[in-house]
């Protein structure tokens, strides 16, 4: 079995008739997905997703994949391609598109709407747009496109075969096996197992629920149970949080609020923006005399209205979370509101959750979770169906993507107990390159592949050394201290003053510290120091072994010397 290695050098160029495949995101990472195929020169890019920051990425808003390493050859690039809508395979896609914005991008009829909108509020001009849909074929330079329907979490999702000089690819996005969906359509077994047939050089494949033995439970099993809370909770208002993407899940909630004489009212642009598109393509069914603005809320009673939201993650400025500290314009949490975060966790946003679930409780909500409700459902194919696509598709190489490393090991297992050869299974991480040579895929070598931050409307300003300063000042508080030194007498003649946020309440804690910083830069002075910077590392060594030692705190220290 293949595996990265942290020493591993830049790839050779790439040889006449191979094909290179280099993640840039998704592997090691639940999000930020983007693959490169490389073939004869040219590139064609598959999904271009964002990451959402976790507790230790503060300030930051939105993590993307790093381009650098095709910065350069950005007019090689034949088209991009969608798989689906979710933000963590369209959502870094205007960032890309600024630096060179006639990309080709390809993709099904709900997925290019959605990423339309999103260009539009990047004020960018749409784009070359290809809609294609399950069954399609499509060529763009050396590289022939089939499309296949795939079940998940949002309409209109599709897997994509990669037909070139070097072989097939068979590439499934995001997939499960739902055999009773909402809206009918399945994932073609048929088409995998054809293509299987045809042969599959290279199955690259969705790894998220690799972990988790059987098979996913279908969407449908979930109506039964937003029924029981709505009855349950008939005085109340009530709340769903869910993905703003999550076409299929709203269409539940709104049907099952239409059979209990509820009005839906969408909260958080996102949403609103979301569900219009698909209410506009026909894939959300909206019954008349059912959706309200949220600001005609006050004209209902509780009890008559549900509330669809964002931030089931926890999402610090998304609505749910602004609900939860009631701070929202229009939607004010009571007592006896019942709120259903419809959703799974994303690892790492477990703390942001539990703080807006607790946050919610405080006020006495009812908070119905995936914890003590079936109330959401997975969107990725769980270990049986990995098992079963293996066995129909009997593919040549694998390469499990989407997903943390633990999951794209779990996915390896599963191909390998299938009969694919160990040696032909490919574990990567970001930035892994992996040549497919003469049917066979091994690893090559590896690129540069970072996070870039977006923080604000800046892109890529922000490094590690700038987070980990934020996050001391954050956990750890700072002190800052002013010292004034006379020039001529060579002796401090002023301060030192001493302030902290985040450390203490009360300045007066440091009045034991103030003679040794006195001593210390006068000694220092003596010894014939006079750099400001020097001295300043001198006051910066004594407060931190001081406060180490008597408060075992690590605060940021910023000194200033000033010469009088």
């Amino acid at each position: 079995m293949s595996r990265p290695h942290p020493e591993l050098s830049t790839p050779a160029p790439l040889k006449k008739g191979a094909l290179r495949v280099t993640p840039l995101g998704g592997l090691g990472d639940v999000g930020r997905n983007m693959t490169v195929f490389e073939y004869d020169g040219r590139l064609l890019l598959v999904d271009c997703g964002v990451l959402f920051p976790e507790d230790h990425h503060p300030g930051v808003d939105l993590i993307l994949p790093d381009f650098e390493s095709i910065r350069d050859r950005l007019d090689a690039v034949e088209a991009l391609v969608l798989t689906h809508g979710h933000e963590d395979h369209i959502g870094a896609t205007p960032y890309l598109l600024r630096e060179r914005q006639d990309i080709p991008v390809v993709g099904s009829q709900l997925t290019l709407a959605l990423l339309m909108s999103k260009l539009r509020e990047h004020r960018l001009k749409e784009t070359a747009q290809h809609v294609v849909a399950e069954g399609d074929t499509i060529t763009f330079g050396p590289f022939e496109l089939e499309f296949v329907a795939v079940n998940h979490s949002i309409p209109d999702a599709l897997a994509v075969a990669i037909r070139t000089g070097a072989g097939t690819v068979l590439h499934t996005g995001d997939f499960k096996m739902d055999q009773l969906p909402l809206d009918g359509r399945i994932t073609d077994l048929r088409a995998f197992g054809r293509l299987g047939e045809q042969g599959v050089d290279l199955f690259m494949v969705d790894s998220t629920n690799a972990e988790v033995p059987g098979f996913t439970t279908s969407e449908k099993d979930i109506t039964p149970v937003l029924d029981r809370v709505f009855h349950q909770s008939r005085e109340q208002r009530i709340i769903v949080a869910c993905f703003a993407s999550h076409v299929h899940r709203v269409q539940q909630v709104m049907d099952t609020a239409v059979a209990h004489g509820r009005k839906v009212a969408y909260v958080g642009r996102s949403m609103v923006r979301n569900m219009g598109v698909a209410r506009d393509l026909g894939y959300l069914h909206v019954p008349p005399n059912t959706l309200v603005d949220t600001k005609e809320l006050a004209d209902y009673p509780p009890e008559r209205t549900v509330l669809i939201s964002t931030g089931s993650q926890g999402e610090p400025l998304s609505a749910l979370s602004r609900i939860a500290q009631r701070n929202h314009n229009f939607v004010h949490i009571e007592e006896g509101d019942t709120v259903v975060l419809a959703s799974s966790l994303i690892p790492g946003n477990e703390n942001a959750v539990y703080r807006v679930i607790n946050g919610l409780s405080r006020w006495g909500a009812n908070v119905v979770h995936k914890g003590n409700a079936l109330v959401h459902v997975s969107g990725h194919a769980s270990a049986g169906e990995l098992l079963y696509c293996y066995n129909i598709v009997k593919p040549r190489n694998v390469m499990p993507v989407h997903g943390e490393i633990r999951h794209l090991r779990a996915n390896a297992d599963l191909a390998v107990a299938t009969g694919v050869d160990r040696k032909n299974v490919v574990i990567a991480e970001d930035g892994v390159v992996v040549d497919l040579v003469d049917g066979t895929a091994r690893i090559a070598g590896k690129v540069d592949c970072g996070y870039v931050f977006v923080d604000g409307s800046s892109v890529g300003d922000i490094g590690e050394s700038l987070l980990k300063d934020r996050r001391i000042l954050g956990e750890e508080g700072f002190i800052s201290v002013i010292v004034v030194v006379d020039s001529v007498s060579g002796k401090v003649s002023g301060g030192p003053e001493i302030h902290a946020r985040g450390f203490a309440e009360d300045d007066s804690v440091f009045e034991d510290i103030k003679q040794p910083v006195i001593d210390a830069i006068n000694a220092a002075l003596q010894d014939g120091v006079d750099d400001t910077y020097q001295l300043q590392q001198t006051i910066r060594r004594v407060i931190g072994r001081w406060v180490s030692n008597a408060h075992r705190r690590r605060p940021m220290i910023i000194p200033v010397v000033v010469e009088a």
